[in-house]
């Protein structure tokens, strides 16, 4: 039976809409498996280095570097979840190990372990940006493993190297 051709021009104006309203609901860009890895693995950092420091902070209200360096951890994990949206990748939207990490027990301790903490950060950086194939996602990743080479890493040397006693400023965490 053959429709009429006002009903036949409906379907396929109705056909095209759902393709169009399907294409704009996807991602932009599909990530590669190499991509959600890196990404997953950037974000699970993240977290990890804002519980940890967290930890911290509870048990050293006010402790530097940490004070600092715990707004920069978020507003990394912020940037990472901003990469996963936008090419349609699934994550935990709060982190699931604030409250969950116990604090060294002292400062110094605390410092000791964060530069341990950033060179393993830099490292990761290190294994996976080779496989990244997303231009974007490299730029992020790359500029949250500079923020941790340059940064973070230098202020928890220094805060070693005097022992744990709080510097006299606010530093640059980012």
């Amino acid at each position: 039976m053959k429709l009429p051709s006002k009903i036949s021009r409906t379907s396929s104006s109705i056909a095209k809409a759902t393709a169009v309203l399907a294409a704009c609901a996807s991602p932009l860009q599909a990530a590669s498996s190499a991509d959600a890895k890196a990404l997953s693995m950037a974000l699970d950092d993240e977290y990890r280095a804002e519980a940890t420091y967290d930890a911290v902070l509870g048990s050293f209200p006010g402790a530097r570097p940490f004070i600092n360096i715990i707004e920069a951890e978020r507003r990394h994990a912020d940037r990472v979840k901003t990469e996963m949206d936008r090419v349609g990748i699934a994550y935990a939207k709060t982190n699931p190990y604030l409250g969950t990490l116990k604090a060294p027990a002292s400062v110094l301790k605390a410092c000791q372990q964060g530069i341990v903490a950033e060179e393993e950060n830099i490292a990761l950086y290190d294994r996976l940006l080779p496989s990244v194939t997303d231009g974007q996602i490299r730029a992020t990743l790359t500029a949250l493993q500079s923020a941790s080479r340059e940064r973070h890493l230098p202020a928890f040397q220094r805060c070693v190297a005097r022992g744990g006693a709080m510097g006299g400023g606010r530093g640059r965490a980012e």
